[in-house]
């Protein structure tokens, strides 16, 4: 007869592993690319770069477009990264909890916000 007198683990969370560090290197891509894209439209625009050339730069829907997919991938990015802080050093579930609904709303409203000022344009 088997007796176990160790602690349990607690596997909570091991499946986000490799998905997670996938998500957050086809989201730094994304983000990269998107940057390099808008450094080369603001260096290679003629003239002063003014309120007017910047708001002309995300004038056009695909840029638009891809702004929001953008804002979207960091905000994904963003997510895995601090539910990876909160779930490696906030022990106290409670606490944790408590933590990851405060990233997501705050997430959120910063999503809402960035798409107002993007769709204002």
């Amino acid at each position: 007869m088997s007796v176990n007198h160790g602690s349990q683990r607690i596997v909570t969370g091991a499946h986000y592993g490799l998905r997670d560090w996938l998500a957050q290197r086809a989201t730094a891509v994304i983000m990269a690319l998107f940057t390099l894209l808008l450094l080369a439209q603001v260096i290679f625009s003629k003239g002063p770069l003014s309120y007017e050339k910047w708001a002309g730069i995300f004038a056009t829907q695909w840029m638009k477009a891809l702004t929001f997919t953008v804002i979207l991938a960091m905000l994904y990015h963003v997510w895995v990264g601090m539910r990876e802080i909160w779930m490696d050093y906030v022990k106290p579930v409670s606490v944790r909890l408590t933590l990851e609904i405060f990233s997501l709303v705050w997430l959120v409203t910063c999503a809402g916000w960035a798409i107002q000022v993007l769709w204002r344009l």
